[in-house]
Order: C-alpha cells, then structure tokens, then sequence
C-alpha cells in the first residue's frame, strides 16, 4: 500500500540526500570553482542518465503514442517575437529589495517565508483572527499587482529576513535574459524563456505536414532561460532549466468532444478545483468523466492532457498519493484562457508546479498573425457545399492601387483573405474609425473607410477559415527530476545504507553485474553477459572488484540501480545467475541465456518484480556485509 510522502517526511531524510546527491554527483551547483552562480547546474552522469531517461520516456508516452511531431527550434529569439507574444511587456516577477544593502528578493516569496515562519514559531500563540489573515496572503499573494504588495509589505511589517532592514518598493522585473545578434546589425533578442513560441511560429509548416488537418500537435524538448531574481531550492527554482512542451492545435468548435478521452473517464485523479480553494478545502479525487460533465475542467481535450500527464508522472516513479492537480483561480489565469491547472507534486518544500496545461485559445496564433501580416489559419471541410452567412468585402481596388501603388495589391490580398470573424471585426471597427492600419510583413499599410464595403450573404461553400485554439502542456524536467529523486530515497535499517527505488525505466543503470569473489572465468560471463545487455541497449555496470559482495550491493543501491546480476559458482556448473531486486533485496536463480530478455522486460515495465518471483526459484542468501 502506497504512503503519502508528505512534506515532514521528506525533510526527515532530507540531510542523508542531499550528502548522496553530492557524493555520487547526481547533480551540483555550476562553476563551484569560481564561486559558483545561483540558479545553475550541472548534472553528473548519474543525473544526466536520469534526466535522459525521463525525457526518452516523455518522448514514447506523448510524442510516439499522441503522433506529435517533434520539432527542435532556436533558442536565441529575437526581439519582436517575444513582443508580440507579450513576454517583452508581462513576462515579470515583482522585486523588492534591502533598502540598505540592495539585496534583491521576489515579493511574493519574501512574503509566504515571512509568513510561514510567524505562522511555526507562534504556533498556538497566534492569534486565530491574525492567522486566518496570513493564510489567506499566504493563498493570493502570486496574484497581487504591485499596489496591492506594496500594502501587504507595509501592512505586515515584512522586512528583508537577513538584515531585518525595510523593503523597497515592488517593482516589475523582466525575467528574460537579453543580448545581441550580429556584430553589425545588432538585433536585440533574447534567450527564450520557453519553448512554446517556435512551434507557433512554425503552425504553418506543421499544418503542412498534417495534410491540412486539425487536430494535431508539436513538441519540443530544449532549454529555456529565466532571469530568476532569488533562484533557490536546487533545481526548482533555476536560470537555465529543461523543458518539454506540447502545443496541441484543436478546432474551437471539437475541443469540448475528444475520442481518446472516452477511456479515461472512469480514471480517478486529485483535482484542486477554484471553489475548492475558495472554500479552503483539501484536494479531492474527482472520475475525470465527472470533472468535464461537472464543469470542473473546461472541455474533454484539456481533461484528456491532464490524464495523460498524471500517468506519465506515476509511471516514471511519483508517488501517485503525492500528486494533485490546482486549477488556477480566475485573477491567476491570462485574459485569453478558458482553464488552467498545474500538476503540482508534494516535496520537502512543499507543493510544487512541475506541469502547467492551459487552453491557450488562439492567442498566440493570433498575436503572430497580427504582428507579421501572415495569416495562421486552418479550414474545415465540408464534403457537400454548405451554407453560410458569409461576409463580401468590396474593394475599391483601383484607388487603393492609386494610393498604394505597388504595396496595393498585397493588401488587397491580405484584406480579401481574412477569416469570417476576422471580417466581421472589420466591418464593425469602421463604423466608429475612418482608417486602420494593418501591419504585413513588417510594413503598416492603411485601408481608408470610403475604399471598402461590407455586404452579407448566403454562400455554399465548401470549407471555412478557423484560427485554432491550443491546450498546452509544459513540464519542467528537473522539477520533474528532483521529485522523483526525493520521492525514490530510502534508508535500510541502517540509514548509512541508502537506494534510490527509482522506476527501472528512469533508474540511470538498468542492471549491476558482480561476482561473489575475483575469478578469470566469472570475468568470461560478466564480459559475455555485459555484451549481450548493451546488444539490447540496456545500460550496465560491472563490479568485480575484490570486495565483500554485500559493499558492491552497497554501491549500486546508492545510485538506485534496479537489479543485480551476480555470477557465482553455480554460474559455471549450471549456466545460471541470481538476480537481486533493490527494494526487497530477494534474489531468484535465473537461466543466464534468459537474462538479457528479462531485464529488457522489466525496464520497460512489460513484467513486474513479483512477475519474476511467481517464475523464478527464490534463492535464499545472507548479503554479506561490507
């Protein structure tokens, strides 16, 4: 039975990790020999084998089983880009900083760690009125404006926690990090702060490639960059992070019905609902079919990704009893979504985002489309003629041709190609404006009132321009890493004695092999054995060293290596080895001819352990100590 992994237990064991992940250098603060730089780090080959393997298995469960196409896109992005996407002007956290010292914090964290803190050292001493109060900050403080912070900072009295000196007003700090293009033409860009934008930017090409059709989706796996102002908390807060991302484009009118989800509705999942917040209850497991017809989650394409991603986090080794999903309340959400939920996951700090699904609408293609002129649109089509009411723009092509010369004709071609909606705004924006601007390929043409005219009509036809909306998935990897490390560590009953019960498919070595004593022929099978396992493309690592069987357990548990081959006597008698399990370090005999094949079943989760114990005899040895 599954125990909840809560956030006092985590700290508990929270001093023997952290030695672990030094020594073993699963992962380590960057440029340590110059001092280091906060928020960036390196990951050692124990961590770089696990991060590898979280990704390869993102890449099976979303990209190959949702037919996404993967696209790798340029990290250096310039700046009318993240302009149009909004980062350039909202892509900021509130700054406060030492009135004295200038030491900078993030508004919104100083706050909750103020509060938090008053809240364990007063305990029951606090009054019940005053703590009701820091709660509900505590709750709402990610979504103040900076007149609102700056009250809350005043109000109760946060001070800067080193120095205990005041706080300087909140001001908006962009978290992008700039630089520059070219030595002559000095483009300003800036090093992307997500993935999401270069699949928008290549709609058109994907579209393409999908014949036409919608739905479909891209991903991408790559680097995103943050400015963070106080980056803290290993890799959950950091300045240069890993990202996988799904931007999948739905037609407005389907995404409400999605065929795929029919098999989830029964599947029960953790929902964090808005009213639930409001009335300062617990999370709840909701039948996800329930959740959609209830109104919970918007529409059954959101609902199918966020099913879709709480497997993915229990299959790669997340305590399923430590995962919920928070909707995000209506002052947190962009004007442009419809329904937001992060896949929080519960460790030593507390809940934390690790997935963040939107329904993005048609924002972005929108604000691409506005700001180049080019339109990213998709059709429906009809196999029989259809009628519609459809808008008729009338040009006055030969004074626009006047006016414009050669220019004239690439508005009129943009101009006649808008989508109905698209028109219909038109329409209505001239009745109060005598002249609007349109912005195409980077020049602003403008169309006079007196050289248009707007007539409605009934017309077959036989597909209709939409632009699609977008659900959006993004996972952070190393949160996603660091989770799963804290949730896979344990302590024998020697806690000098650690493993890591990591999932085989992410564990960073799929198997050991050891000999029980130095032998020339044991080290004709571990070669043998060892070539067999990479045939299959399955990681090992060999320890023959002339220790104690029980020290070279010792070292694989550390760095949470699933299973142990060990060659012994019997080995060269019987052609057969023992195979140990980490967690309940029971061991089988097992044919050697059959071992490849077996470990290649039980890292991909085709069988379970207790597949291997019904099938198996049990082998009954005391592991020697070290």
């Amino acid at each position: 039975m599954l125990q909840q992994l809560n956030k006092e237990v985590l700290l508990k064991r929270k001093e023997a990790l952290e030695q672990v992940i030094k020594r073993r250098f699963i992962y380590q603060p960057a440029f340590s020999l110059y001092g280091g730089v906060a928020g960036l780090y390196d990951y050692g080959p124990v961590g770089c084998a696990i991060k590898t393997n979280i990704e390869q298995y993102w890449r099976e469960h979303f990209i190959i089983e949702e037919d996404l196409f993967e696209i790798a896109a340029t990290i250096l992005t310039p700046e009318p880009v993240l302009k149009a996407s909004g980062h350039v002007d909202r892509f900021t956290d509130l700054l406060v900083c030492d009135s004295k010292t200038g030491t900078g914090y993030r508004a919104d964290k100083i706050v909750t760690e103020t509060l938090e803190n008053r809240i364990a050292k007063e305990g029951d001493k606090l009054a019940a009125d005053v703590k009701a109060k820091y709660l509900l900050v505590i709750k709402d403080v990610d979504t103040f404006k900076e007149d609102k912070m700056k009250e809350i900072i005043a109000e109760l009295q946060i001070k800067a926690p080193e120095t205990g000196n005041d706080l300087t007003d909140p001001t908006p700090f962009n978290l992008m990090l700039p630089t520059i293009v070219g030595p002559s033409t000095k483009l300003p860009a800036y090093l992307r702060p997500e993935t999401a934008q270069g699949m928008f930017l290549n709609f058109a090409r994907l579209l393409e490639q999908n014949g036409g059709r919608v739905p479909f989706g891209a991903a991408q796996i790559g680097l995103g960059f943050r400015n963070e102002i106080a980056p803290r908390g290993g890799l959950l807060r950091c300045r240069e992070f890993q990202m996988a991302e799904i931007e999948y484009f739905v037609d407005p009118n389907e995404k409400s019905t999605f065929k795929k989800f029919n098999k989830y509705i029964n599947l029960e999942i953790p929902l964090l609902s808005r009213q639930l917040q409001a009335d300062a209850k617990l999370h709840q497991p909701y039948k996800m079919g329930d959740a959609v017809k209830e109104g919970i989650i918007n529409n059954e394409t959101l609902a199918y990704f966020i099913c879709r991603t709480y497997l993915y986090l229990v299959e790669i080794g997340i305590n399923p009893i430590n995962i919920r999903f928070r909707q995000h309340q209506a002052d947190e959400m962009a004007h442009y979504s419809s329904d937001c939920w992060d896949a929080e996951i519960e460790m030593s700090s507390g809940w934390v985002e690790c997935v963040g699904l939107a329904d993005r609408s048609a924002y972005d293609l929108n604000a691409h489309s506005t700001a180049t002129g080019q339109k990213l649109q998709a059709a429906r089509k009809f196999k029989v003629p259809q009628p519609r009411q459809v808008i008729q723009i009338i040009l006055d092509k030969q004074k626009i041709g006047k006016e414009l010369k050669k220019d004239g004709m690439t508005l009129i071609k943009y101009v006649e190609a808008l989508p109905d909606d698209e028109k219909q705004e038109l329409s209505e924006y001239f009745q109060t404006h005598e002249e609007k601007v349109f912005n195409i390929d980077g020049k602003d043409l403008t169309l006079n009132r007196q050289l248009v005219k707007f007539e409605q009509k009934t017309m077959n036809v036989m597909e209709e321009k939409f632009i699609p909306h977008v659900i959006e998935p993004a996972f952070g990897i190393g949160r996603i890493l660091q989770a799963i490390i804290e949730h896979s560590f344990n302590q024998r009953d020697d806690p000098q004695k650690t493993y890591f019960k990591f999932s085989p498919r992410v564990a960073p070595v799929k198997c050991s092999i050891l000999s029980v004593v130095q032998n020339e022929e044991f080290d004709i099978v571990i070669q043998e054995l060892t070539s067999s396992l990479k045939k299959l493309g399955i990681s090992c690592k060999t320890d023959n060293a002339g220790v104690a069987l029980g020290k070279k357990y010792a070292r694989t548990d550390e760095i949470g290596i699933p299973f142990a081959i060990t060659v012994d006597k019997e080995t060269l008698t019987a052609q057969s080895i023992t195979l140990r399990e980490i967690e309940t370090t029971k061991q089988v005999r097992v044919p050697i001819v059959e071992v490849p094949r077996l470990i290649l079943e039980l890292s991909n989760g085709l069988i379970l352990w207790t597949d291997v114990l019904n099938k198996y005899p049990l082998f009954a040895a005391k592991e020697e100590d070290a």
